[in-house]
């Protein structure tokens, strides 16, 4: 390569929205907030004991012995083309009115929620989702240059009284009104909150007054570790206005990067035009075979209940070692806990004292479409051993205790 060659300025070339967030941390950046000394409590990475090797094995000899070379076809076998099948009928199971032809296979959630995006939403559109939420799927929006809002949550998930507020105003003063509006309902991430159901009812009574799609996230639903079930809103829908995506990564594996969207046949059609890109059919005919062999569901029940152990001990810590003027969410499923600081402790200027404790963690503003949450940060439950949870929660208390004393000689 030459001088001239590494020189070259291929800006001009970018598309509007690639140009307009050059700027912007990329999705999965956020991996990069690492030590290797440290404790990590910052991702929501399954433990690597959950991962059923021995079963996807079997199932894998299983698919090519019985399809043999049509399994790695571009269309793959018959257990791949089944695996919508399996699909809708557990979105059945949860009470979803939900046909084979309404599901779109993906490659994970986040190729879902993509597919989703690239059917619905223009440039300028505006797309409002819970604050705090998920970053990747704030990183993945702002890739179609749209405008996001987040509405507050609380204890009950979503202030749907608030969203209400906020359209009523919008439509009264001519603004522009939602198209889509992202949540994650069920054991949210990051908080771990989950939405009422009268919420529910109240968002779905919002969505078909002020027509917007509701794209409901629930990579997490079916890790519930206490409480009783609250329906999807899915489930609850009689619109046709919700989208609801998930995934394999939380229940099998994040590597076998297997999702799926179910929509209204209507919206489902245009989705699957759309959804130009293939999907990994090998994979899915693995899966499928795990999944009719009824593999998926004991792994499951065992899941919920190491996920449950990680969890209460997670909180038992936090209960144990975090100073005054801390507090945490409760979560009954899911993988994480957000922790709010003590008044005047920033999270992401404590993250270098953390560091040299022993801990990492997410700052909490990663999480926000705007500048909030600073005093706000995201830990995981779902990854480290128990005796290095304990260890990392005992070196966060110890940096907070630090900030905090070092907050307070400022003010004084």
């Amino acid at each position: 390569m030459t001088t001239n060659e590494r020189e070259r300025d291929f800006t001009h070339l970018f598309s509007e929205t690639v140009q307009e967030t050059m700027n912007n941390a990329g999705y999965g950046s956020w991996r990069s907030i690492s030590d290797p000394a440290a404790v990590s409590l910052s991702f929501g990475f399954p433990f690597p004991e959950s991962f059923p090797n021995d079963e996807l094995v079997a199932s894998a000899e299983a698919v090519f012995e019985a399809e043999g070379d049509v399994a790695l076809q571009y269309t793959g076998g018959e257990y791949a083309s089944g695996l919508s099948g399996v699909v809708a009928d557990r979105a059945r199971d949860r009470g979803i009115d939900c046909e084979d032809d309404e599901v779109i296979l993906t490659n994970g959630s986040t190729h879902a929620i993509d597919v989703v995006s690239q059917t619905f939403l223009d440039p300028g559109d505006l797309v409002v989702t819970e604050a705090p939420t998920f970053m990747g799927a704030l990183s993945l929006f702002r890739n179609y240059g749209v405008d996001i809002e987040g509405v507050e949550m609380d204890a009950d998930g979503l202030d749907v009284d608030a969203l209400a507020a906020d359209l009523e105003a919008r439509e009264s003063e001519g603004r522009p009104l939602p198209k889509l509006l992202y949540t994650i309902p069920t054991f949210h991430n990051p908080t771990g909150v989950t939405l009422a159901e009268d919420r529910r009812k109240r968002l779905l009574e919002l969505a078909a007054e002020y027509e917007f799609v509701v794209l409901e996230d629930d990579a997490y639903g079916e890790l519930r570790y206490e409480g009783a079930d609250v329906p999807s809103l899915a489930a609850l829908d009689d619109t046709g206005l919700v989208v609801r995506v998930s995934t394999f990564s939380k229940t099998i594996a994040p590597g076998i990067r297997t999702g799926w969207i179910v929509a209204d046949e209507e919206l489902a059609e245009e989705m699957r035009r759309i959804n130009a890109g293939g999907t990994n059919t090998f994979t899915q005919g693995v899966v499928g075979r795990y999944c009719e062999a009824g593999l998926l569901e004991e792994n499951v029940v065992d899941l919920r209940e190491s996920y449950s152990e990680r969890c209460a001990h997670m909180l038992a810590c936090l209960d144990e070692y975090m100073p005054a003027g801390a507090d945490w969410s409760d979560p009954d499923g899911g993988f994480f806990v957000w922790v709010e600081l003590p008044e005047g402790v920033d999270a992401e200027e404590m993250l270098p004292e953390a560091v040299e404790e022993g801990v990492v963690y997410l700052p909490g503003h990663l999480f926000y479409p705007d500048d909030r949450g600073h005093d706000c940060l995201r830990i995981s439950f779902s990854h480290v051993p128990l005796d290095e949870m304990e260890r990392g929660i005992e070196a966060l208390a110890a940096a907070t205790r630090t900030a905090t004393s070092v907050e307070s000689t400022a003010d004084d």
